[in-house]
């Protein structure tokens, strides 16, 4: 990769940017998760591309569509740009191989804990994945980081504990709030 490539931030949305809930889809349901501004203004900051890696099975279910995925991507990138962050990229896979309806019922490269959606990123925005990071709360984004050669996989979790962990899939680290997650990934 050239050298003028940057790192990015790479986040998974739902239980790493928005409380997990079932499937959510409609900006009443969404709520931030505290220090998600304060982590990206400072990745902002450091010069990293800030992207969002999400799969969205609801879509392939059918509990709502990518109208409304849209939307509420846009409603949430403004939220974003209002607390002084630009959100350089979405990107989501609505398939599913088992649970997918119709057109949605498939295998994809895009799907964590495939790396589709990282390749991708790299390649319409030139990053570094070596000096990149990933933070995400399931060991399917661990793996798609690890995969793509991100440089930093961090599992956001309720301890700060990866013990429990496949070697294979371990993460760099455990850290259970963001403000961590800030202080790993710069360090005063």
């Amino acid at each position: 990769m050239a050298s003028n490539s940057c790192p990015a931030l790479f986040l998974d949305r739902d239980g790493v940017i928005n409380i997990e809930k079932n499937y959510v889809f409609r900006p009443k349901d969404f709520e931030f998760i505290e220090g998600i501004f304060d982590l990206c203004r400072k990745a902002n900051a450091a010069g990293m591309a800030i992207v969002v890696v999400t799969n969205q099975a609801g879509i392939g279910r059918g509990y709502y569509s990518e109208k409304e995925f849209n939307y509420l991507s846009d409603w949430m990138c403004a939220k974003f740009l209002s607390n002084g962050v630009k959100i350089d990229a979405v990107y989501f896979c609505p398939f599913h191989p088992d649970h997918g309806i119709g057109r949605y019922k498939m295998e994809s490269f895009d799907r964590k804990p495939s790396p589709g959606m990282i390749f991708r990123a790299e390649k319409d925005l030139g990053l570094d994945l070596a000096r990149s990071a990933l933070v995400g709360d399931s060991l399917s984004d661990i793996a798609a980081a690890k995969a793509a050669g991100v440089g930093h996989s961090i599992y956001f979790s309720k301890s700060d504990d990866s013990a429990d962990l496949a070697p294979d899939l371990a993460p760099d680290i455990c850290l259970s709030s963001l403000p961590k997650v800030i202080d790993y990934l710069f360090p005063v």
